[in-house]
């Protein structure tokens, strides 16, 4: 039988409901009628197009301990690969680097997409068994409140048209680090879910939209309940190729000290990660 991801009206009385069982079943949704306004995702994109073609992205170059600004092409690679991504990107925190040349727009649009993930987590704290919820070491909204943590990735996968390194696609498979991922809809498509029966399951990416995923430390604090599902994103194909992609996800996450399970705490998970993937030494 072939897993779907669910597709979910924002407004609908059982929208809680319906993205706990998808959330539960397969590790990601789609949701609509959101209120956020899509013309501020095309007046974001169109910014960050323009900065991304600047010699002054540099100025902005990460920190490797805070984790920080402009992370150049080829930074990253995914956990047990040794290619690193077709990506450049930067790393947006509420308290670090931020361009000159980009609006408050983009602030704007985190904080908005942060209010619909803070919600998203009551409904999961709501609709998530009891059975589970009561090995938390506090309610998944609490975990994420005041987080310094949350963070916004600004990507741009870059056309496939010039010295593409042998093997390197865009991003390979993974699973996200955070509780939740909230991802406006790409400017392209390529985004591709690992379903149970182990077949590659294509996410529609409608203009407005907006994708959620588990993370794997929603799914070190529920056992399993919420599974991390593999994702990727694939290169483009004959024309195509010639097409840059966008994409905006906001990774929620909790505050550091916050325990997840008898094993880790955030920080702890976090930093374990992040040397996994070549981000930190």
């Amino acid at each position: 039988m072939n897993q779907k991801i669910n597709l979910i009206n924002y407004k609908s009385n059982t929208a809680a409901e319906e993205l706990v069982e998808s959330l539960h079943s397969i590790g990601f949704a789609v949701i609509k009628n959101h209120p956020i306004d899509y013309n501020i995702f095309t007046s974001v994109t169109k910014e960050w197009e323009r900065f991304f073609k600047m010699e002054e992205k540099h100025k902005y170059t990460f920190d490797p301990k805070l984790q920080d600004g402009y992370f150049p092409l080829f930074s990253e690679n995914a956990k047990g690969y040794k290619i690193k991504d077709l990506k450049e990107f930067f790393h947006y925190y509420e308290w670090g680097k931020y361009p000159i040349e980009i609006s408050e727009d983009t602030k704007s649009l985190y904080q908005s997409l942060l209010s619909i993930g803070n919600t998203l987590l009551h409904w999961i704290d709501s609709f998530t068994p009891q059975h589970i919820t009561k090995t938390f070491s506090m309610p998944l909204s609490k975990m994420s409140n005041q987080s310094s943590m949350n963070l916004m990735r600004i990507i741009h996968y870059p056309s496939i048209d010039f010295k593409t390194k042998k093997g390197a696609i865009r991003a390979a498979a993974h699973g996200d680090i955070n509780l939740i991922t909230i991802l406006a809809a790409a400017t392209e498509p390529g985004l591709q879910v690992l379903s149970k029966n182990k077949t590659w399951i294509d996410v529609e990416c409608n203009p407005g939209w907006l994708v959620i995923n588990t993370g794997d430390m929603l799914q070190e604090c529920t056992n399993g309940f919420y599974p991390s599902t593999i994702h990727r994103v694939i290169n483009p194909k004959d024309e195509k190729k010639q097409s840059a992609r966008f994409s905006m996800p906001v990774f929620i996450h909790p505050r550091p000290e916050v325990k997840l399970s008898e094993r880790y705490t955030s920080e702890a998970f976090l930093n374990e990660r992040l040397k996994e993937i070549g981000l930190k030494k």
